[in-house]
């Protein structure tokens, strides 16, 4: 459960600490104190999304704290390897900052804001005032039954066959085209890859053309660098080359060698160099061997060269990106040129990926059919207790329209239909249902989901709009009841629903040096009664409105003693 809510510089709340109970809290005050600022606080806690306009005015962030009690093992605990301390406690922290950044921690260690948004899930449930206008949008019906009969797997089942047979369909439409447009894209291909073809494109080709091209260009700098190398180390018929210098020094000593080590070791480095002089000159030979240049040599090489530019304008900036594009060409030629035999092959797997989907279907159909009847069942029986013994709620099927009847949610179009008065048909609640009775259907439909989850505490924000009177009792006995089994919290502007908290705060607003402020006062038994004295009479408080109030208390704490 919720122990404690630590709230900073949200809205008009500069800080406060709200120390909740288990059982029934009520939060009460006049309109624009900031009682749903603190349900905004709350949701902003466990991971929902929010603005940093929630920010105070002048602050540079906000920071919310909640520290929960008594929790159940969750399946995130297990998923994140993160969990209660050895005192049973959860800490969460979130902080918002000015720039839009979001610093979330849990017991200490950092989480991100979805990791958070994904624990809130499992740890409270919020019912804001506006959910009643879900039951207005029959798109969400189908979402409720699903979930109230936790039919997850079947749905997931059915997903995944849909989905294959979808990505068949795709398959089978990109393959499918008229003739004319099949002929015009045969003759493109076909022209493409000879062009490409024709080319002899090999990789690493243009970098060797470039490299040859520069080397052409300057043929004859290279050709006397080349001729004055071979002239100095090989000399000719009228002058000798180093390679003979050197030798002629290396015979006139190697006769005296053994005379003298410095002479031995000058004549062994003459050695030494006359070999390295000898390869020199080979390597020079060589090379002007094969310095060989044909005459239109260059311009052969700068004709294949263009040959490649040309190319790459259309093809792609590399000879490798052209022979990508050419592999895929041919590719594609052969897919549409045996597309009968792939259309063939592709519509057999269709209609076997459609008849699994439909039988996946008609599994989750029955499921959801199964499901229906348990919540009709369950919902009149919580409309009943919420003074609408005479409605009649009932969840209407029908077939999906399109051309294979489904969608990825399913065969199945559901709404919820009821009658609030005996002896009218059914309709569509969106069509029927006043203010307060959607109010009731959609706290009956909460309460009945409350009962399949783990969810331990579930807050409600102003969910009694439109009801006063014995329906309004109504309600706050039901959420008595709730509050036996679930931690819950209320915002209300009922006394009724007041009265039959266990715990109840008071949410006032003032002015101090120019700035609103907001505080949280949990209420004691004689401000208990002046509030609900306030909730029922306003400004004019007179003692027979006091007595009223402290007679509202006693009947709601008989009551409940009652449920123990």
């Amino acid at each position: 459960m919720l122990s404690l809510l630590h709230i900073e510089n949200i809205a008009v709340i500069q800080e406060a600490d709200i120390r909740f109970d288990h059982g029934f809290n009520a939060l009460t005050g006049e309109t624009g104190a900031g009682k749903s600022i603190v349900v905004d606080a709350i949701g902003a806690v466990i991971g929902e999304r929010t603005s940093r306009d929630l920010i105070r005015t002048g602050a540079k962030a906000a920071v919310v704290s909640a520290q929960f009690t008594r929790l159940p093992a969750l399946p995130w605990f297990a998923q994140n390897g993160i969990g209660p301390d050895e005192n049973g406690e959860l800490l969460i922290q979130r902080e918002i900052l000015s720039d839009g950044r979001n610093v979330c921690r849990l017991n200490g260690r950092p989480l991100t804001v979805s990791q958070l948004r994904a624990l809130g899930r499992q740890l409270l449930n919020i019912h804001g005032q506006h959910d009643g206008q879900q039951l207005l949008d029959p798109a969400c019906h189908l979402d409720y039954l699903d979930r109230f009969g936790a039919l997850e797997g079947h749905r997931t089942a059915f997903k995944a066959a849909y989905e294959t047979m979808s990505a068949l369909r795709r398959e089978i439409s990109a393959l499918e085209m008229d003739e004319a447009e099949k002929a015009r894209r045969i003759d493109s291909l076909t022209f493409q890859i000879g062009e490409l073809e024709r080319a002899e494109l090999k990789l690493g080709e243009e970098e060797e053309l470039t490299g040859r091209k520069k080397v052409l260009r300057n043929a004859g700098k290279l050709i006397d660098a080349v001729e004055g190398a071979h002239m100095a180390l090989s000399g000719d018929d009228e002058r000798e080359g180093a390679v003979s210098l050197i030798m002629s020094a290396e015979q006139s000593l190697s006769g005296a060698r053994g005379i003298s080590d410095q002479i031995a070791d000058v004549t062994q480095r003459l050695t030494e160099l006359r070999c390295a002089a000898d390869d020199a000159a080979e390597l020079v030979r060589d090379l002007r061997d094969s310095l060989d240049f044909e005459p239109g040599a260059l311009d052969e090489l700068e004709s294949r060269l263009d040959v490649i530019y040309r190319l790459r304008k259309k093809y792609g900036a590399t000879v490798e990106d052209m022979l990508d594009y050419l592999a895929r060409c041919k590719a594609e030629l052969e897919q549409i040129q045996d597309s009968s035999d792939t259309l063939a092959r592709l519509e057999k797997k269709l209609t076997s990926a459609l008849e699994k989907a439909r039988a996946e279907g008609a599994k989750l159909t029955a499921a959801r059919k199964q499901s229906a009847a348990e919540l009709e069942t369950l919902i009149q029986e919580e409309l009943r207790q919420l003074d609408m013994p005479k409605v009649r709620f009932q969840v209407a099927f029908s077939a999906k329209g399109g051309e294979y009847a489904m969608d990825e949610t399913g065969m199945d179009e559901v709404q919820f239909l009821m009658s609030a008065n005996v002896g009218e048909d059914l309709k569509p609640i969106q069509k029927i249902a006043s203010g307060g009775e959607l109010s009731r259907i959609m706290l009956a439909l909460k309460n009945v989901l409350a009962e399949n989850d783990d969810v331990t505490t579930l807050v409600f924000d102003e969910v009694d709009t439109g009801v006063s009177g014995r329906a309004a009792q109504k309600v706050a006995e039901k959420m008595a009841q709730v509050a036996r089994r679930k931690q819950v919290l209320c915002v209300t502007h009922l006394p009724q629903i007041a009265a039959m908290a266990d715990t109840h705060f008071s949410v006032e607003k003032g002015e101090r040096d120019g700035r609103t402020y907001t505080a949280v006062e949990r209420l004691e038994a004689g401000r208990r009664q002046e509030e609900l004295a306030r909730l029922t009479g306003g400004d004019h408080i007179t003692p027979a409105i006091l007595a009223g109030a402290g007679e509202l208390l006693e009947s709601a704490e008989t009551y409940k003693r009652r449920l123990t």
